[in-house]
């Protein structure tokens, strides 16, 4: 299985190897793994060689992660392949890819950014791990409005933030945001589910250069993919949401909203992403909130997204990290990786376990999934994230293991 070695030492970042293989026998399929060194500030590629795996510093500056030599600018459009690959003419180049858990900045991460008026804040000590990444991908849980009343720290199920939010989220990094979720229409303490609080954010992100996933004026447009080429090679994201969320959020053909997480939605999201896309990655929000292990209907989902033609599947919804494993597609005898849950990246919830989860980095060796990283962030109450410290990231990395145990 993918998490089968993963390491509980104390103090450690733990980046694994996974490379794909032929398909196994059973549901899961084990990849080849090591372990590469944390790199130091002046380098500028991961090594190609494992090696030990160092002890992560007590101090909570951000690890840089270090361009691709051959990164190009990110851009919708299909970059000159011929032009990139000439520098590596034997391989090709490494995209690295970044995911972060849920960001919600309201409510008391609202408050705190009012009061101390830096809408930056959240981000400021990862903001050189976000930023660094090729392709930066968030899951957020709430809407932008100027048209919306903030509610302070009241703990109110509207989660609603100032447009500010938006020129926050690009300054740390981000370059695309998954919106396929259950607060994407809120609209303030008497009323819910306004489209126009879904359209002010999707409008916001846009305008701050992050092109947003998974919500749209009709399904058609919510089940659209977004696209980022880079090193020759496009990126292509899809994002849908459980049908287990309030129903007034899903799109229809006539009606705004976002795309409902279904496996005849899901194959249609992959087969359109396919035809513009050379990797395909799914973004579903989906799953029992708190629980650490995925529900018997997300394995099922993830299983069918997989079986669509995902190349990566990465999740969020449940406000706690939960297990991953390689799920294989019989029809390609490819194995995919398949993360349910990053946990809460920016937000107020007070739960320890609410207040960790998990920065996925995932690196590409041209179209082919190379290898991941993790690493353990701690947020604090007023939604500011930052490196754990020694004893909690083992104490994550041990609580993923031991799930991806009982997955077993």
């Amino acid at each position: 299985m993918l998490h089968r070695s993963l390491p509980t030492v104390l103090l450690v970042i733990l980046l694994v190897s996974c490379q794909a293989g032929a398909a196994s026998t059973g549901p899961t399929a084990s990849p080849n793994r090591s372990a590469f060194p944390l790199l130091p500030t002046s380098s500028t590629t991961f090594p190609e060689t494992p090696g030990p795996t160092p002890l992560l510093s007590r101090t909570r500056t951000a690890i840089p992660i270090p361009p691709t030599p051959t990164s190009r600018q990110k851009t919708s459009e299909v970059s000159h392949t011929s032009e990139v690959f000439a520098a590596t003419p034997t391989k090709p180049p490494i995209t690295t890819l970044l995911f972060t858990g849920i960001i919600v900045p309201a409510r008391c991460v609202q408050a705190a950014l009012d009061a101390n008026g830096n809408p930056n804040y959240p981000y400021e000590e990862v903001q050189d791990i976000i930023s660094q990444a090729d392709i930066a991908v968030g899951t957020f849980n709430a809407t932008m409005s100027d048209k919306i009343e903030h509610t302070g720290c009241w703990r109110t199920y509207q989660l609603v933030g100032s447009p500010d939010n938006a020129d926050a989220l690009a300054w740390a990094g981000f370059d695309v945001m998954s919106v396929a979720t259950n607060h994407i229409k809120d609209c303030g303490v008497m009323k819910s589910w306004c489209d126009f609080a879904m359209f002010d954010t999707l409008e916001n992100m846009r305008r701050g250069g992050i092109q947003p996933a998974g919500a749209g004026a009709d399904l058609d447009e919510a089940l659209s993919p977004v696209v980022v080429t880079l090193n020759g090679v496009r990126f292509g994201f899809v994002s849908l949401g459980d049908s287990k969320l309030s129903p007034t959020v899903f799109a229809a053909e006539e009606q705004p909203g976002i795309a409902l997480l279904n496996e005849e939605n899901m194959r249609k999201a992959i087969a359109d992403a396919r035809e513009v896309a050379d990797v395909v990655i799914a973004l579903p929000h989906w799953g029992s909130e708190d629980n650490l292990l995925p529900n018997w209907w997300q394995r099922e989902q993830a299983q069918y997204t997989v079986n669509a033609g995902a190349d990566l599947v990465v999740g969020n919804h449940t406000h706690v990290i939960q297990a991953f494993q390689t799920l294989v597609d019989p029809s390609r005898s490819q194995e995919v990786p398949v993360f349910y849950g990053l946990g809460n990246f920016v937000f107020d919830q007070g739960q320890r376990d609410h207040r960790q989860s998990i920065i996925l980095l995932v690196r590409f060796r041209g179209r082919n999934f190379l290898d991941y990283q993790l690493i353990p962030i701690h947020t604090d109450p007023d939604g500011r994230a930052h490196l754990a410290g020694p004893e909690e990231a083992a104490e994550i990395l041990q609580r993923i293991e031991q799930a991806n145990d009982w997955l077993d």
